[in-house]
């Protein structure tokens, strides 16, 4: 696995489970598996749209949540929907 990526990095696992629904796990570098990613959710969203695997409005189910991945075909934005909990607080001397 190193020699692969030698620099780490993130990967989202997916499945299409049911028309534009795609399940996801996350596993990000430094971290392994964590409970979502927005970035990463909106990735695999236009990823599927680019190969038909699903339209540009998908609806992406991690462990941490449910995300709404909409690509604009007017604009070619990606807009993610979702909710957000607050799950950390620290404080770090530099």
């Amino acid at each position: 696995r190193e020699k692969a990526f030698p620099q780490r990095c993130n990967i989202e696992f997916a499945q299409v489970t049911a028309p534009d629904t795609i399940r996801t796990r996350v596993w990000e570098r430094g971290s392994g598996i964590t409970m979502a990613c927005g970035t990463g959710a909106c990735a695999t969203a236009v990823a599927a749209a680019a190969t038909g695997r699903s339209g540009r409005k998908t609806t992406i189910v991690m462990d941490g949540g449910t995300l709404q991945i909409r690509w604009d075909a007017n604009d070619n934005h990606v807009y993610m929907t979702g909710g957000a909990t607050f799950v950390f607080e620290g404080e770090a001397e530099w």
